[in-house]
């Protein structure tokens, strides 16, 4: 006998979805109902929107991808994988939240809007995503989070407004999400005015921009597993569980440090071992030499008035264009298809000749002479006259693994709790982080084959030594 469906019975899966995430297992979105609300709009129409589907043809990683064969992800799944943490962070905060701050909304939606604001924070990036920012948005006075603004709120503004309810429940009646305050969010400038926007939303900054975030939450656990690199344990729900909402802003307790700092030593092994690998910052000096005159080719407009065009502009068009151009009849494409050409069958044009990692306070890299110009032009005077014509470039990868000053991160700054006191500092941070450096140097000559080696590392530990001599005095001072 056949029982009849119950009338008042409401499924717990009506209205959400799972996607299979090798990072997160599952990441719960909402959909439509099965009986659709009018005027509604649903996660899954955000996902499926043509500005996000466009993040599946740009790649997560520009260069390394051509050194580690696996790491073939791209920014949809990275920014899948965002807004799954971000959910978790608002659902453990918003106890304490609630206790910190006047007039805040309901869960559901401060879930959503951190939600949303972690799946959109990358939607203005284009090919070869921060590259391309360097190396051509600059040109415009332009970054990828200021694009993502303008697209946040003249694509996604109308579906934002038609948000009615995170994974975890409808908002509370008469809530809307303001596009505004996503867009405010998105920029990771620790010194913006926050003057217009409530209490509660200027606590939730340090969340997308700070010292840990759902974004960097994400890209450490998804670029290590994709490249199969072993970043050593990353506790992220030791260190959920440790964070809290006090008057002061985002507070961590004390014994959530150690797992902080294992955070922080993973991100930094990755950025010597993937971002900032040797081969992966040797394609990106042939990719300099060429990118910005490819760009004048492909796509010479101002992003911000050709939105329509940039929508089109990913990755995957960006490199068939380039790979048609060596038969070209234009001499320009012509000569940059040939380069291209080299980097797409992995060519690699310049060779570690010498490299070395120097610490922040060894050297001043403010002064005119540690300059890359003034740094190559020493170098090659330190040269023996057989091969002081050689050509070679110097390659400077800056490391952050802290804020250089820990007191004074803006309004990105996290405290510390300590029951033992019960305190909150940000003082505890230096004495916790005194011996994880607060910003490196990866110092490297490259040149186009190895029979210089050994002059080119003598010519550059002698530059290096003089400006390590001159930092000190300057010390003694």
């Amino acid at each position: 006998m056949t029982t009849p469906p119950l009338a008042d019975f409401q499924s717990p899966f009506n209205g959400t979805a799972l996607i299979a995430d090798p990072i997160h297992e599952y990441i719960t979105f909402t959909v439509p109902f099965s009986s659709p609300q009018p005027g509604e709009c649903t996660e899954k129409d955000l996902i499926d929107s043509p500005w996000m589907q466009r993040l599946r043809s740009i790649y997560q990683l520009q260069s390394a991808r051509w050194v580690y064969p696996s790491a073939e992800h791209s920014r949809f799944q990275h920014s899948l994988g965002a807004m799954h943490l971000a959910g978790r962070f608002a659902k453990h905060l918003y106890p304490t939240l609630a206790q910190t701050v006047p007039h805040l909304p309901s869960l559901p939606y401060i879930e959503e809007l951190l939600r949303v604001t972690a799946l959109l924070h990358d939607v203005g990036h284009g090919p070869f995503c921060h590259f391309f920012e360097h190396h051509y948005l600059r040109d415009f006075g332009l970054t990828h989070e200021q694009l993502g603004q303008l697209i946040i709120l003249e694509h996604f503004g109308p579906m934002i407004r038609k948000l009615r309810r995170s994974p975890s429940g409808p908002f509370a009646t008469g809530e809307e999400l303001d596009p505004e305050y996503i867009a405010f969010l998105i920029l990771k400038d620790p010194h913006k005015s926050s003057v217009a926007y409530p209490q509660w939303l200027r606590h939730l900054q340090p969340l997308i921009g700070g010292l840990f975030t759902a974004d960097n939450f994400d890209y450490v656990l998804r670029d290590s597993y994709m490249c199969g690199v072993a970043v050593g344990p990353v506790d992220i729900t030791r260190l959920i569980h440790y964070t809290l909402m006090t008057p002061k802003g985002l507070t961590i307790h004390k014994a959530g440090l150690p797992a902080l700092h294992m955070f922080l030593n993973a991100r930094l092994y990755l950025y010597a071992n993937v971002y900032y690998h040797r081969t992966t910052r040797a394609i990106d000096l042939h990719l300099r030499e060429i990118f910005h005159d490819t760009m004048k080719q492909v796509f010479p407009y101002n992003p911000r008035t050709h939105l329509e065009a940039y929508q089109r502009l990913t990755d995957w068009a960006l490199l068939e264009t380039v790979r048609a151009w060596p038969q070209s009849r234009q001499p320009v494409k012509q000569r940059l298809g040939r380069e291209w050409a080299r980097i797409l069958g992995r060519e690699v044009k310049w060779k570690t000749a010498f490299t070395t990692l120097i610490t922040f306070d060894e050297i001043d890299w403010s002064q005119p002479s540690a300059s890359i110009t003034a740094l190559e032009a020493a170098i090659r005077r330190a040269l023996p006259s057989s091969v002081k014509d050689i050509p070679f470039r110097v390659d400077l990868a800056s490391k952050d693994p802290r804020p250089l000053n820990l007191l004074n991160m803006g309004a990105f700054q996290i405290y510390v709790y300590d029951p033992s006191t019960n305190m909150i500092t940000k003082e505890k941070l230096q004495e916790f982080f005194a011996y994880l450096p607060a910003r490196m140097v990866q110092f490297r000559v490259f040149a186009h084959d190895h029979h210089a080696d050994a002059e080119l590392a003598s010519a550059a530990e002698r530059v290096l030594h003089r400006l390590r001599r001159h930092q000190s005095r300057v010390h003694a001072y």
